[in-house]
């Protein structure tokens, strides 16, 4: 998916950048496969738990087919479409008994193309849903398992794949896109290649208005807020926060004190993501 630049008739189009929709096939959602969601704007029982969110267009949440449960039953790529609620690319599959069910939609795959997940040896192709055991090692996965039968729950971000690393004992050892290898029960599902449209981490938004279109409120400093809304407030004019160490709105320790908790499947990581970078990311 390139990125489309317009000609810089305003400060905001000047900087920003959008994407190109050329890939797409398919305008309107199939109807039988979208739900609406109320938003909560970041609410838990009526109270702020997630800060900066509200507002942002109206968006019917596509229902993704994350367990491919649809075994030795191929799929024919009938469409591509536009998913407001992710950056990649989702695939409209009609299968041969003719359910429709959406997918992540791969670099590579194209309509007409002809897709399967099974549990027994496969082809292993682009698109095909495969034991972790049954795919050769050094392929790139995605829509990873962490426990069989769960449904897909690792790397479902644009341009993100991770690469299988082994296939030793009961485990699989997979290098995720942030740099973490870990290891996943060799009986878990992952799907053959690259989550498509890997440009979208380059998008410029520009301007505030596009954020806001997306659901995001601005952020403020803490410092410039009333000592009653954060730790770091008060004071006149340009003051320090006053305090030896920095803390949350909830006053707890922040900036460098370690948030998470021990869990059991720590033991499953081999190794942790490097610190500083995103790696498999346009950021860097």
């Amino acid at each position: 998916m390139p990125i489309k630049n317009y000609k810089p008739t305003t400060n905001a189009r000047r900087l920003s950048s959008v994407q190109s929709f050329k890939d797409i096939t398919k305008t309107e959602p199939e109807k039988s496969l979208v739900i609406f969601r109320k938003q909560k704007s970041g609410r838990s029982m009526g109270k702020i738990s997630v800060r900066h969110r509200g507002g942002g267009a109206r968006r019917y949440v596509r229902v993704v087919d994350y367990r491919r449960e649809k075994f030795d039953i191929p799929a024919k790529v009938v469409a591509v479409e536009y998913d407001p609620n992710r950056g990649a690319r989702l695939l409209l599959l009609n299968y041969a008994d003719g359910e429709k069910r959406y997918m992540l939609a791969p670099q590579g795959l194209n309509i007409g193309d002809s897709v399967v997940s099974t549990r027994g040896k496969g082809e292993v192709k682009i698109g095909n849903r495969l034991l972790l055991e049954n795919i050769p090692v050094g392929m790139n996965v995605y829509d990873i398992e962490l426990q069989p039968e769960k449904g897909g729950q690792l790397v479902h971000g644009a341009g993100g794949t991770a690469q299988l690393m082994a296939v030793e004992g009961r485990f699989a050892t997979l290098k995720l896109p942030s740099g973490e290898v870990r290891m996943v029960a060799k009986e878990c599902m992952a799907t053959v290649g690259v989550v498509s449209n890997p440009d979208y981490g380059l998008i410029r938004w520009g301007k505030a208005g596009r954020t806001r279109h997306r659901g995001v409120r601005p952020t403020v400093r803490g410092k410039v807020m009333n000592p009653v809304d954060h730790p770091h407030g008060g004071g006149e004019g340009r003051n320090p926060i006053g305090l030896k160490h920095p803390k949350t709105p909830q006053g707890k320790p922040a900036l460098g004190v370690k948030t998470r908790k021990s869990k059991s499947s720590d033991k499953m990581i081999v190794q942790r993501r490097p610190k500083g970078r995103f790696v498999g990311s346009s950021v860097k």
